[in-house]
């Protein structure tokens, strides 16, 4: 991220799990369809007023708050020629200058009053796909890791749609949000690589064990 160029809050959404169709009349109960709000309150375990439906692979404190690019909106519109309205991908905060290259595992941010750790990039399923009828999204959201990322909350607080986004705190190690979407992704017998992200205690601790599952596996076959 070029410290010259600010951080800027474009979208603050929450919302509760609520049914969407799809498809052919299909339905679903997700929380990815979150509304643009003025001012929401940051707790440990995510905004009040905000949701999610599969607490196996959404929420808890390891996965709080949702961040997505703002860049990217713009890559996917003109790619795929399809608007796409705010908060698309269920994020909580779409921003600018914030990008998974930029990024890394245990920076810390201000956001508003709250503050921010970042955890993990984020896992994008097929929810995505059916909110916006385009199976390729999903596709390309894996291939580029512009999937967004996760966060824990440090500090509580309110946060407002004009709030302020710093970075506090580099983490040492400066491993980027792209960097372990590449290793999750498309490398996963990568040893050195998942070495690399084990080595940030700041991790998520769900993908902490999943990547230690991961070598252990790959050290006994050699």
């Amino acid at each position: 991220m070029d410290s010259s160029k600010e951080i800027e809050l474009r979208n603050l959404s929450i919302g509760l799990p609520r049914v969407m169709k799809y498809g052919n009349n299909e339905k679903m109960n997700t929380g990815i369809c979150k509304q643009t709000t003025e001012e929401a309150f940051l707790k440990k375990e995510g905004f009040l007023g905000d949701g999610v439906a599969d607490l196996r692979y959404h929420g808890g404190p390891d996965r709080a708050v949702c961040v997505y690019p703002y860049e990217h909106y713009l890559l996917w519109e003109k790619e795929f020629r399809q608007p796409l309205p705010p908060s698309n991908f269920g994020e909580n905060i779409t921003v600018t200058n914030m990008l998974e290259k930029d990024v890394h595992i245990g920076d810390i941010f201000s956001l508003g009053e709250a503050v921010i750790q970042v955890t993990q990039g984020r896992v994008p399923c097929s929810t995505i796909t059916k909110r916006t009828s385009n199976p390729f999204l999903l596709k390309r959201m894996v291939q580029t890791g512009f999937t967004g990322y996760l966060c824990r909350v440090l500090e509580e607080g309110k946060v407002r749609k004009d709030s302020q986004i710093k970075r506090l705190e580099t983490n040492p190690k400066q491993v980027t949000i792209l960097y372990g979407n590449q290793i999750y992704f498309h490398r996963p017998k990568d040893i050195e690589g998942i070495k690399k992200l084990l080595t940030v205690e700041e991790l998520a601790d769900e993908w902490k064990d999943m990547l230690e599952s991961r070598l252990n596996k790959l050290i006994s076959h050699i």
